[in-house]
């Protein structure tokens, strides 16, 4: 834990826009893609696209949806 106690004593100096631009590039490195969950995902889009234009899926509209959320 040394070095990141060392790591955030160093950055603790910088501008705030400059760590949150730190931030951000950290962020940006853990979201790497995930080909196994962007499949999964590819299909589960086309599933709801099937069963929409099939009957099969109830739908909503948006302002009913969002109205929850404005009261």
């Amino acid at each position: 834990m040394l070095a990141i106690d060392n790591l955030f004593n160093e950055i603790s100096t910088l501008k705030p826009v400059d760590r949150i631009k730190l931030v951000e590039r950290i962020l940006t490195s853990l979201n790497s893609p995930n080909k196994e969950i962007d499949k999964i995902w590819e299909e589960e889009i086309e599933n709801r696209i099937k069963a929409y234009k099939n009957g099969k899926l109830k739908t909503v509209s948006a302002s009913k949806v969002f109205s929850k959320y404005t009261k």
